[in-house]
């Protein structure tokens, strides 16, 4: 083997190396996008929950907030 054919395979194997890390950490980013996108969705679905309770809520006790008088500073 000449130089330049060591010096070709030592960069190389430093590309797949590299490679290597940047999959890995694409693989991780993914995962983690994954779980963000699930805890996103649990907590939209447990808002859409509160809203209606508070609707709920507000319709039982007769509470309009249309009804109610605009704040003292309109």
């Amino acid at each position: 083997m000449s130089m330049a054919d060591d010096s070709l395979l030592q960069r190389l194997t430093e590309l797949e190396v590299r490679l290597t890390f940047i999959d890995d950490t694409v693989n991780e980013l993914a995962s983690a996008d994954a779980e963000l996108s699930m805890r996103i969705a649990a907590l939209e679905e447990v808002i859409r929950g509160l809203r209606s309770e508070l609707s709920s809520l507000r319709s039982a006790q007769g509470h309009d907030p249309h009804s109610e008088p605009p704040p003292p500073h309109y």
